[in-house]
Formats: C-alpha cells, sequence, structure tokens
C-alpha cells in the first residue's frame, strides 16, 4: 500500500486535474480513497471504474455512474447495484435472473421493484438461496405464497419479512393453514436423525452449532420461529404461548417485544433465566409497578439494562445508579428530562446521579455551572465538555483535578488556543488529552507540535489543517506510515508539492 499516494487521494484540497492524475495511475487501494472523494464527477467515476474494476459497485451505489456506463455482461457487481438502487433495466434484470452464476440471482432476488416476470423465475429458482433471498425482501403477495414453499429455509425468510401479512405470520408459528414443510438444510446433506456436533472439524461444513433434524425439522422451526417473534408484524396474540417455551432465546425475543399484555410482562419477569428478565428490563412497554419490581433484580444485567429504560422513575434510576456499574453515558431517561427533573437531579446527593446528568450537552447555564464546581471529580470530569464553559471555569477544573479532567477539558469544543497550549504543555503529558488536541478545532502550531511527540496522536495531529505547511511537507517522510498518510491528506499540503507527489 502506497500510504503518501492514498492519503493524497483523500485529500480535500486536491485540484481535479491531480485527481485525473491519480485515477490514471491508481492502485486499489489509492482507488478507494478517490472513490469516496465528495467532489469526484461522473466522467472521473467512469475513468475511474476502468483503471480499477473493483469502484464500479461503490460507484454505481453513489449514483455516479448510470446504465450508460456500466454493461452488465462486463460488469455485473456494478449492474447488480444499480438494479438495487433501482435504477437499472428492466432487461437486465431478466437476463440475471437466467444467469447461471448463483451469486448474481442471489443478489437479483434481494433487488427492488423486480419486474412480475423475474419474480416469477426467482420463486421458482432451483437453489433455495436464490429463492429465500427473494422471500426475505419481497412484497406481501409474494411472501403469503412462499409462505407455503416446501423448504424450511424459505419459511425462515418470509418469516423475517417485515412484509410478510400478520395472519401470514401467525401460520409460520401454528403451522395451521399450511402444508408441512418436506426439507431444511440439514436433511438436505445427512440422514437423519442427525444433530450437528457443535465441535465439527469437517472442511467447509457451514451448518450451525447444534442444528438438528429427525425428520420434524427441529432447528429449522427453531429459526423460524425466533425470526417470527423478531417480526413487528407478527401480531402480538400469535406469539404468547412462547412464554413457557423451553427455548431462553425464544424467550428473550418474546421480552422484547413491545405490544404484549401486561400480564405477559409480568410473568416474563419471573423466568427463571436473566437473560430473559434482562432482555425485558429496558423495553419501553413495561409499567412503573414492573420496573420496580425489576429493580430489585440481582439476576446478571438486569438493572443496568433497566437504568437505560426510557421511563425509569428518577428515584429508581437514582438507586440504580448507586447500586449498579453504569459509566459515564447519556442515559434515555436523564435525556427526557424536564426543567423541574434536571434541577432535581442536579441537587442530587448521589454523585453518580450528577455524573450522569452532566453527560448531557443542552443544560441550563445555572446547572451547568454547578456542576462545574461540583466537589466530586467523576461530576466534573462528565462535565467538562460542556458548551458555554468559560476559559476561567475549564482552567479552574484542571486546577483542582489535574490529570483526572485534563483529557475531557482539551474535548470542551470553547477551550480557547491559548488553554489548548497550556494543556499540551502539561507535565507529565496526558496523552488522552494530546490525542483530544490534536482534533481540536482551535488547535493552533504549538499545540500541535507539542502533539507530535506522542506516538498515538502524531498521525492526528499531521492531519490537522493548523499545521505549519513545512511541518506537513517533513511529515510526508515519516517512518510511521499512518502518519505519513495523514500529512498527505492534509489540506495545508501546498500544492506545488501535491503535484510534485503525483507521478
Amino acid at each position: 500500500m502506497d500510504h503518501l499516494l492514498s492519503g493524497l487521494a483523500a485529500n480535500p484540497a486536491l485540484p481535479p486535474e491531480l485527481v485525473d492524475r491519480l485515477i490514471a495511475i491508481a492502485d486499489a487501494d489509492v482507488a478507494d480513497e478517490l472513490t469516496h472523494r465528495a467532489d469526484l464527477s461522473p466522467a472521473q467515476a467512469v475513468a475511474l471504474a476502468a483503471r480499477v474494476e473493483e469502484t464500479a459497485v461503490p460507484l454505481a451505489y453513489r449514483g455516479l455512474l448510470s446504465t450508460a456506463d456500466v454493461d452488465p455482461v462486463t460488469r455485473p457487481h456494478a449492474a447488480l447495484a444499480l438494479l438495487d438502487e433501482g435504477a437499472g433495466s428492466p432487461e437486465w434484470a431478466r437476463r440475471f435472473a437466467s444467469d447461471p452464476t448463483v451469486e448474481y440471482r442471489e443478489k437479483l432476488a434481494a433487488c427492488p421493484g423486480l419486474p412480475p416476470d423475474v419474480t416469477e423465475m426467482l420463486a421458482a429458482d432451483p437453489e433455495i438461496g436464490v429463492v429465500g433471498e427473494l422471500a426475505l425482501w419481497t412484497t406481501p403477495q409474494w411472501a403469503t405464497r412462499l409462505a407455503a414453499h416446501p423448504h424450511a429455509a424459505v419459511r425462515r425468510s418470509v418469516a423475517g419479512n417485515e412484509a410478510t401479512p400478520p395472519a401470514v405470520l401467525a401460520m409460520l408459528v401454528t403451522g395451521e393453514g399450511l402444508p408441512p414443510a418436506r426439507s431444511c438444510v440439514v436433511c438436505d446433506r445427512e440422514r437423519t436423525p442427525f444433530v450437528h456436533d457443535p465441535h465439527c472439524v469437517r472442511g467447509g461444513c457451514d451448518l450451525g452449532p447444534g442444528a438438528s433434524c429427525d425428520g420434524s425439522h427441529e432447528s429449522a422451526v427453531h429459526e423460524i420461529q425466533l425470526r417470527v417473534l423478531s417480526n413487528p408484524a407478527t401480531p402480538a396474540a400469535a406469539v404468547i404461548r412462547f412464554a413457557a417455551h423451553p427455548s431462553m432465546l425464544l424467550r428473550c425475543q418474546l421480552a422484547a417485544r413491545h405490544d404484549l399484555p401486561p400480564e405477559m410482562y409480568l410473568r416474563l419477569a419471573g423466568d427463571p433465566a436473566p437473560a430473559v428478565r434482562a432482555e425485558l428490563a429496558d423495553n419501553p412497554a413495561i409499567d412503573d409497578a414492573l420496573i420496580r419490581t425489576l429493580a430489585t433484580d440481582v439476576g446478571h444485567d438486569v438493572r443496568r439494562r433497566l437504568a437505560h429504560h426510557p421511563h425509569v422513575p428518577l428515584d429508581v434510576l437514582t438507586h440504580l445508579a448507586d447500586a449498579t456499574r453504569i459509566g459515564p453515558t447519556l442515559l434515555p431517561r436523564i435525556a427526557s428530562a424536564s426543567p423541574v427533573e434536571v434541577e432535581e437531579l442536579a441537587h442530587s446527593p448521589s454523585p453518580t446521579v450528577r455524573m450522569l446528568l452532566a453527560a448531557r450537552r443542552d443544560l441550563p447555564g445555572s446547572v451547568r455551572d454547578a456542576l462545574a464546581a461540583d466537589p466530586d471529580a467523576k461530576v466534573v470530569k462528565a462535565i467538562a465538555p460542556h458548551p458555554g464553559l468559560s476559559e476561567a471555569q475549564l482552567r479552574a477544573m484542571v486546577g483542582r483535578y489535574g490529570v483526572q479532567v485534563l483529557a475531557r477539558v482539551a474535548a470542551n469544543p470553547d477551550a480557547s488556543a491559548e488553554l489548548l497550549e497550556h494543556l499540551a504543555r502539561h507535565e507529565p503529558p496526558v496523552r488522552k488529552a494530546l490525542r483530544e488536541i490534536a482534533r481540536h478545532r482551535k488547535a493552533t502550531p504549538p499545540s500541535l507540535l507539542a502533539c507530535l511527540a506522542d506516538k498515538q496522536a502524531r498521525p492526528i495531529a499531521a492531519g490537522h489543517p493548523a499545521l505549519p505547511p513545512q511541518v506537513v511537507v517533513e511529515l510526508l517522510a515519516d517512518e510511521d506510515r499512518m502518519v505519513v498518510e495523514a500529512a498527505a491528506a492534509n489540506a495545508s499540503l501546498p500544492l506545488v508539492v501535491m503535484a510534485e507527489l503525483v507521478p
């Protein structure tokens, strides 16, 4: 990989004529960078696809190639990408539907808006993978037809298709109204009864661990049930029976649904498997009473998941904050707290609760300032990146807590150039702070030069547009290839040097 040319290909200041020159010599890595340029023209896209064939697909998805630029015979993947975007020719679809390459037919089967005759051909395809792909993405009418397909793998795809009518999904659960499936991926390959060894060492074997069939296609049926349960189009009445199912995976999926009757959630709250109760804990459909019940559940991950519930009462959240490890993340309930609740949280006796509130970035000035002066370091660390904090407040944080808050202060969007220079000179250096400074929009040459001394901050600083051009040029010869690439992509690189770098 030529890191210098790859970086140059990503340089936003690279003029069109140099882009053209890079296209003419591009290898796969350089071409990949060129493919993502925001200023790439359709003419340049055509030239790039001609130079490196692998770029044709992403360029087609970006809309930079049209049907006039793509021959489905020589560029089948690009043609299929255009069909996937609804921009291909119906004749292309007909051609691929009868193509001997299974991969092409599978890709076509996932494309939207196929002509009716093409859908008919794909539905009758001898390869189950092609029919299954069609079943996963097709219309309600075709999903209904394919639900009766004799192969369980096709039915599994229908079960995962959100366009499948609710009544059909219910039939896939009960089997009522559908003929029994005649085959599955297990009995297609093995003499039944068969249970796949979880530690199978056979080359090329892609059966899942424990996949089994005794003639009833039991593992395939389980997969169908799992997909039906996860499909939001499935009516609740069709799946409540799974609350007593021996499969924990199915009960977990049931606990994640938002449309069950309250008594069903109450039953799942008593499930013996902590994983089921944890899945239930952050389900927005459970009520306050059940939330309070789960708040006393010591099962693995239950209370942590409950803390992420969007409607958890604040008193419960306060209890959870001190009873489980949550971390300095913005919880949904904190994010939606009303102004009155924000004041209440700001005055909580729990430092952890105040830390969780400090993760918000839209706090009233009075609350923000109070948290900035908090006596607990973790609260100050959480509030440090909040917009609107003054220079004096940020410096006071550093004065009180030093290296504990340095990196977070450096991440504040309002940190001044002078403050960043001060933080960059800290002894001993704080590596996380240097990385934040290296990417800060207000970083100055002195700050960035200090960042270059740190191995991890060096590549970030090398790409900062405020770095002096002569330093950027020097970094093109750096021993670290990531630094070279970042410097070559730096918009401050002089144009004359760019021109010299392109052969």
